[in-house]
């Protein structure tokens, strides 16, 4: 039946129940709880009965939404189907117990009904006493929704109150399965088998400066993996990394919400989060260790981003892309080795580093190895001094100036806005009473203090800046490099490896002796054979394998 006829048949005096309708009911609880459940069943049996029970009504099988909220219609599948049925022209009316039922929206509620009675559908909403097909409905509608959404405001406004307290209270809010912890009535406590991995975790990556891949497979290898029995995921390992609880900080104010309608939520700058030791919170690593592992994650993040392209970000090392395993073709990576004498550099073939021993087994070189051998080959090519120091000139002249002044500047003006903020946070917690006086003064005077720090750190940067010049000196440059290429000194990675064009790791070598072939730029070939040692190394062949060029006939 149409909505005119409907309307014209109530003003004549009938009454809804009196009308050849066919009616259908939605109903709907927000939580899966044993007390919500029994209301959603006592919903149903009552309107299924309601229904029957009027002699000019059909019933239609109704509607039901079990645990979720009235905020929003995008999770609700029975509604929906509701809504797709009553444009098929399925039923007539609709019965649901009140307009936070329907929805808690003023734009749904009006825009459903409103679709609804376009398809000659109305809602009759009981406690509310709204029926739609009443001409004065969408006025009464527009201030029983109005209610209904300020309720919905009201109590996103008591959970953030409630999230306040609770933290005041020393409740550790988030993440119930936190790895190295156990969580218990908002109490934090440290599951030693656990914490013990997360340090090493930590461990390899600031120490051993491995990144997030090889630590998984390194774990994997030591024979440790996740909850679910799987290799460690390296998103894990960088959540692990960068979580301020495990040096026993409170971390919040990470998002914010843009709508408390729709729920959505815009996650924050770092500068804009409230971070502070929380003696609530169990330490697992030493706050130095946890933040000189972000110190790295944080540069290792920036030559990520300011290297997207790839191929400078793998040549920021001297024999970056210059070694290979002629095995398997593959590039070498590099890798640092520490010790108790100190670190090392060393390089691995990518292979090996993926796999391990038993899918490579050639052998490691050094570049303080690499640098020897080069600086073998520079002395026994003297003759050549000027035509290399004229290479080098022209490779400085092409490569442009990396765009960098003011960059450091820059990060210490970030740095410090990110402090103000802090500070700005801070105030507002103890405006809110979440902070105490005390917590707070100590709080802001550690501000205060790195913000002192990094003031003579920008005063230091400007006068450098200052003191730098704008323009390459050339002719100093060729004076320094005559000086290297003398060899007086230890010989500069850098210098040797701009020469070197590729050094390929012979498929015969082995860890007690390394075999390679040495490609310059300058079009020389060489083969060079050494036993690594300890401390230094023993070349037993170093011969030119250049080839001849072949003789023009005449």
């Amino acid at each position: 039946m149409e909505v005119r006829k409907i309307r014209e048949q109530l003003r004549m005096g009938r009454s809804i129940y009196d009308l050849p309708l066919r009616v259908t009911f939605y109903a709907r609880v927000s939580t899966d709880m044993d007390a919500q459940l029994n209301s959603l069943e006592n919903q149903v049996q009552y309107y299924t009965e309601w229904i029957q029970s009027r002699p000019n009504w059909t019933f239609v099988p109704g509607y039901i939404d079990e645990g979720v909220s009235g905020g929003s219609t995008r999770k609700r599948e029975d509604f929906n189907r509701m809504i797709l049925d009553a444009q098929a022209g399925l039923f007539d009316f609709i019965i649901t117990k009140e307009i936070s039922r329907f929805s808690r929206s003023t734009l749904d509620s009006i825009l459903y009904t409103q679709q609804l009675l376009d398809h000659n559908v109305g809602v009759l909403f009981q406690n509310d006493n709204i029926n739609t097909f009443d001409s004065d409905s969408e006025f009464r509608l527009v201030v029983m929704a109005g209610v209904a959404q300020d309720e919905i405001r009201k109590l996103s406004q008591r959970l953030k109150f409630g999230f306040r307290q609770a933290i005041k209270n020393g409740h550790v809010l988030g993440n119930d399965k936190l790895y190295g912890y156990d969580k218990k009535d908002c109490v934090l406590t440290v599951k030693e088998e656990e914490a013990r991995l997360v340090r090493l975790i930590f461990h390899l990556y600031a120490d051993e400066g491995l990144g997030t891949r090889r630590i998984s497979q390194r774990l994997l290898e030591l024979g440790y993996t996740s909850r679910e029995g799987n290799a460690f995921n390296t998103l894990t390992i960088r959540h692990i990394l960068t979580n301020p609880k495990y040096k026993g900080w409170y971390c919040g104010n990470k998002s914010t919400s843009l709508d408390y309608r729709t729920k959505k939520k815009a996650l924050l700058e770092e500068r804009e989060w409230v971070m502070y030791p929380d003696p609530r919170i169990p330490a697992i690593v030493p706050e130095e260790l946890w933040n000189r592992a972000n110190a790295l994650y944080k540069r290792r993040s920036g030559q990520m981003m300011e290297h997207a392209s790839g191929a400078a970000f793998h040549n920021r090392y001297s024999y970056s892309g210059k070694i290979f395993c002629e095995r398997h073709n593959a590039v070498y990576h590099r890798q640092c080795l520490t010790s108790s004498k100190g670190s090392k550099e060393v390089w691995q073939c990518k292979v090996y580093r993926s796999g391990g021993r038993s899918a490579c087994s050639s052998p490691q070189v050094g570049s303080a190895e690499l640098d020897a051998i080069l600086a073998r080959i520079f002395t026994q090519r003297m003759q050549d001094k000027e035509r290399i120091i004229d290479t080098l000139i022209g490779v400085l002249q092409s490569v442009p100036r990396k765009a960098d002044d003011g960059q450091a500047r820059k990060r210490l003006e970030g740095e410090m806005a990110a402090i103000h903020a802090k500070k700005d946070k801070l105030l507002e917690l103890s405006i809110a009473d979440a902070l105490s006086v005390g917590e707070f003064k100590t709080r802001n005077d550690s501000c205060n203090a790195q913000l002192e720090i990094l003031q003579r750190q920008m005063e230091a940067q400007k006068a450098e800046e200052a003191a730098q010049g704008s323009a390459l000196d050339m002719e100093r440059i060729r004076r320094f490099l005559e000086k290297e290429l003398s060899f007086c000194e230890t010989i500069n990675s850098n210098l040797a490896a701009s020469i070197l064009e590729k050094a390929v790791v012979k498929a015969d070598s082995t860890r007690q002796e390394i075999h390679l072939g040495l490609f310059l730029k300058l079009g020389q070939q060489y083969e060079a054979v050494y036993i690594p040692g300890k401390t230094s190394l023993r070349i037993t062949c170093l011969r030119n394998i250049t080839p001849k060029p072949p003789t023009r006939r005449t």
